[in-house]
């Protein structure tokens, strides 16, 4: 088989020549001889097919090469093809003498040209014919120098890299028996001659040639595709629009040129840029490179660059060198971060944030890199929550289809204390300066309200709440009861009188942020209530 990927007449070819192989230790019965029969003649009219069109190649590549003008580039073509059918005559017809050699012997033909189901049986003939006096090595040899003599036919006329694997393998060669104790083991002979009917070595010579046959066709069709190569035939022709932007804002110009774009299914040409090798498909090659950050840019953050490179294709016989200059652009690459809050970030809180790049528009697909920190990536593109650490700066790198782009980085401020209220039962703040009945005072509470900027970025982390401190009941200032704040006013009340005072002694808030999570933290702060 050539190198290169295999058709499904071929897989089915070496499908059947596993099958034929496996089956050749098998005790047969009549009616798979009979398969084996319809087997082979199928093959032998696939062989026929196969030499019909192999000749038609070897004529067209001969009319091909005149119409063409006989370019002295073509003309040994014509009898490289020449040789590959000698070649491939000689093995198919050593092949087909064997074959008649091995019917006639075992007598496998009646008078009337029946094949004899018995005498397709025999399992000595082959044995004898190929193990025993030499031929099947013989046949070996002969079976795995062809392709070589093809390879060396296609070298001589400049078609380096096109080769054949050998045909005749044993055992140990074939994937289904390379892992098999029992047979792996045996010699190509053994293993295809020795003890198999006659039927079955029948049907494989006629296979071999096929694969014989096979191997004519893929070498004279490689022939045939590469005459002509050195002419530059445009038969392949696309539409392109070459835009100055594929990026425009509504309202503006979208501006470009329209034009045919041709290549040839001939021409195998190679292609650089800045270097680099390009890969081609279709004649058309595919630029596609990461751009690097530019060592200067202009007063509209631009960065001019130019693009050289060079196509070279074979026209009129001769390798000729087209060269290539593109200009383009590179757009400073500035990060805009867009918050409530930007110029500084609050110690272990979500603070949310967009961070941006404009210049790279649709392509902007970012990561970040947090120094000193945690984010959590949101459901957009450039959507980031960042939770910083305790002090410090907090470092964020912008990354975008892996390539960095740079850091942007913010002090970290601590979050702010919050104001301490006594409230009544109604929720009003009570005033501090007018002393309060004792019915109003028996539904206070003792809140933590946040700071207003905070409370209003960061509502997800501004929850407070009064967990330490005391309510003390005073007359002339002497202490008389104490309670801890959250604890019942009534019992606290119940001795109360006019021109007393209500001490309320804050010692701890915590709050509670994004997470669930409890953070205690110190207050010191002492409000007095006096008693009418």
């Amino acid at each position: 088989m050539a190198g290169a990927k295999e058709t499904p007449r071929q897989r089915m070819i070496g499908m059947m020549y596993l099958v034929l192989t496996a089956l050749l230790a098998l005790q047969v019965s009549n009616q798979i001889l009979q398969k084996f029969v319809l087997i082979n003649d199928g093959m032998e009219r696939t062989s026929r097919n196969y030499i019909s069109k192999n000749q038609f190649t070897i004529d067209n590549i001969k009319n091909t090469v005149e119409e063409q003008g006989n370019n002295p580039k073509d003309v040994p073509k014509v009898s490289a093809s020449q040789q590959v059918r000698e070649a491939t005559k000689e093995i198919y017809d050593y092949l087909e003498t064997l074959k008649q050699e091995l019917i006639t012997t075992a007598n496998a033909k009646n008078e009337e040209g029946n094949f004899v189901n018995a005498n397709l049986k025999n399992t000595e003939v082959s044995g004898n014919m190929f193990a025993n006096s030499g031929k099947g090595e013989e046949l070996k040899e002969k079976l795995n120098s062809y392709p070589t003599q093809v390879t060396k036919i296609l070298e001589g006329i400049g078609m380096q890299g096109m080769s054949f694997k050998p045909i005749a393998l044993d055992a140990s060669e074939i994937e289904i028996f390379a892992n098999d104790r029992d047979v792996r083991g045996k010699s190509f002979v053994n293993l295809n001659f020795v003890k198999s009917p006659v039927g079955a070595v029948m049907t494989l010579l006629t296979q071999w040639q096929n694969e014989v046959l096979n191997i004519e066709s893929e070498a004279l069709t490689a022939i045939a595709n590469s005459i002509g190569s050195f002419y530059f035939k445009a038969d392949i022709l696309e539409g392109k629009i070459a835009a100055v932007s594929n990026i425009v804002a509504a309202g503006t110009k979208f501006e470009g040129d329209m034009f045919i774009a041709s290549a040839s299914s001939s021409a195998a040409p190679t292609m650089t840029l800045n270097g680099r090798a390009v890969p081609v498909e279709n004649g058309f090659g595919k630029v596609e490179f990461t751009v690097p950050p530019a060592s200067n840019y202009d007063d509209k953050g631009l960065s001019r660059q130019l693009l050289k490179g060079e196509i070279v294709t074979n026209v009129g016989g001769e390798d000729q060198v087209i060269p290539v200059e593109y200009e383009y652009f590179v757009a400073q690459p500035i990060i805009k971060v867009s918050s409530e809050v930007v110029q500084q970030l609050y110690a272990d809180c979500a603070n949310e944030l967009l961070i941006e790049v404009p210049a790279l528009g649709n392509t902007y697909s970012p990561d970040f890199a947090i120094a000193n920190g945690q984010s959590i990536k949101g459901s957009k593109p450039g959507q980031v929550t960042i939770i910083p650490g305790a002090s410090g700066k907090v470092t964020i790198g912008v990354s975008s289809g892996g390539n960095k782009i740079g850091d942007v980085a913010f002090d970290i401020k601590p979050v702010p204390a919050p104001t301490i209220r006594v409230v009544g039962s109604n929720g009003s703040e009570l005033d501090m300066s007018q002393a309060q009945a004792i019915n109003v005072l028996t539904g206070i509470k003792v809140v933590a309200v946040p700071e207003p900027t905070f409370a209003r970025t960061m509502s997800k982390d501004a929850n407070f709440e009064v967990t330490g401190g005391e309510l003390i009941l005073l007359r002339s200032e002497v202490p008389r009861q104490t309670i801890p704040i959250g604890g019942s006013m009534r019992s606290l009340l119940e001795s109360a009188r006019p021109g007393d005072d209500i001490v309320v002694r804050v010692t701890q808030v915590t709050r509670t942020n994004f997470r669930g999570n409890k953070i205690n933290s110190e207050l010191r702060e002492i409000k007095r209530i006096a008693v009418k």
